[in-house]
């Protein structure tokens, strides 16, 4: 019996060995199926909507999805996107389904756009939905547009200035405490704040270079964190104006998005699953991962939404018109424009009211050091010591 049962052993050994090595090879299919390709950020942003558009189109026109996607790849000049489409050509060719062949590849077609076009296919609407899938990235893409645009002015201006402002203190302001310090007499209080200013970042500029950047990089390790983020998107919202804008720019998101699941037929829970990270705030986040709870329980959206103070109340009265009449995509699609108009319109007089707030503050820093470096030559008299 002993040489059956080490036999036994032996071939229990070798059948583990090919399990592992089987579940080690699919791991590594998985794993390598999602691998980042290169530029994805490039495709989701610029070349994405474009593709969505155009297959939409074809398939509207009449053409299958196969020579859609053939004619797309032909004319897609990036190439990790072409491979990409050609992957997708070719698992649709092997049986899989759209939605399936695009799910591979996570960080090009995410939750939202997998979800979608399988909502499409289960409906006999894909053509429609891609359609719609487009639309959806081009508002999405303009409305992060306007919002980048409108705050690049103002930190550009705060860089200048802060660039400015250390060049003279560091350069210029030392040739001028020589040359005052030539004089002998006691300097006015503000000119010697500079020059003794001056003296502490030329001797310690590298600590303080290396402090900023150890918090810096503390900070960006904390607000990582799920306690981080969530404390510094409280924050945004806490804020005033800015945060006002953070609202609504979370809400036209979590409006836009849930009107077009709710079309493509995905369900309410799944849809809510994805909602959740897409709205760009982690306390709107949890405001609708907590509202999934609610609704899992039975209880209508727009109720557990009620006592939230991240989304702006017409936002739930609309959610609420819309469980009522059975048109709750309609309605977050038209409170989705609503929300687009008024980010606009806020960043907008923000813009225009931060223009001449940015002048004014750099006419302040560059003018205040000017000032104290020639106050002593305006007192002459009081500085030379005859």
């Amino acid at each position: 019996m002993s040489p059956v049962v080490r036999l036994s052993d032996s071939a229990n050994k070798k059948q583990n060995k090919n399990k592992k090595s089987n579940s080690s090879t699919n791991s590594n299919k998985k794993s390598g199926s999602k691998k980042r390709v290169p530029g994805s950020r490039k495709i989701v942003n610029e070349l994405l909507p474009a593709f969505s558009r155009q297959l939409g189109a074809m398939l509207t026109s009449g053409m299958p999805i196969v020579a859609s996607l053939e004619a797309l790849e032909e004319q897609t000049d990036n190439v990790g996107f072409k491979t990409v489409i050609a992957h997708v050509k070719a698992s649709i060719e092997g049986g899989a389904a759209f939605s399936e062949a695009l799910a591979l590849y996570p960080y090009i077609f995410d939750d939202l756009y997998v979800n979608m076009i399988r909502g499409g296919e289960s409906g006999g609407q894909l053509a429609e939905t891609i359609g719609r899938l487009a639309t959806f990235m081009e508002a999405a893409s303009r409305l992060k547009r306007k919002v980048k645009s409108a705050m690049m002015y103002p930190v550009i201006v705060l860089c200048i200035s802060l660039a400015l402002a250390t060049g003279m203190i560091v350069f210029i302001v030392p040739v001028f405490g020589n040359m005052f310090a030539d004089f002998g007499a006691k300097l006015p209080a503000p000119t010697q704040f500079l020059i003794n200013v001056s003296d502490f970042i030329k001797a310690y500029g590298l600590y303080i270079g290396a402090v900023i950047g150890i918090a810096l990089f503390a900070f960006n390790k904390w607000k990582a964190t799920p306690e981080g983020g969530l404390s510094v998107d409280q924050f945004k919202l806490r804020m005033p104006v800015f945060g006002e804008l953070t609202s609504k720019v979370a809400a036209a998101r979590f409006a836009r998005t849930l009107g077009q699941l709710i079309h493509s037929g995905v369900p309410i829970l799944s849809a809510l699953d994805i909602v959740a990270g897409a709205t760009g705030n982690k306390v709107a986040g949890k405001v609708v991962m907590n509202a999934h709870t609610a609704v899992e329980n039975g209880d209508p959206l727009s109720s557990a939404m009620l006592t939230q103070t991240a989304f702006p109340k017409m936002l739930v009265r609309m959610l609420q018109a819309g469980e009522k009449t059975g048109k709750i995509d309609v309605m977050m699609d038209n409170i989705a424009d609503f929300y687009d108009d008024e980010v606009e319109t806020m960043l907008e007089g923000l813009t225009s009211l931060l223009e001449p707030l940015l002048m004014v503050f750099l006419g302040v820093i560059i003018g205040g050091i000017v000032l104290c470096m020639f106050m002593p030559i305006f007192k002459m008299s009081e500085v030379v010591n005859f």
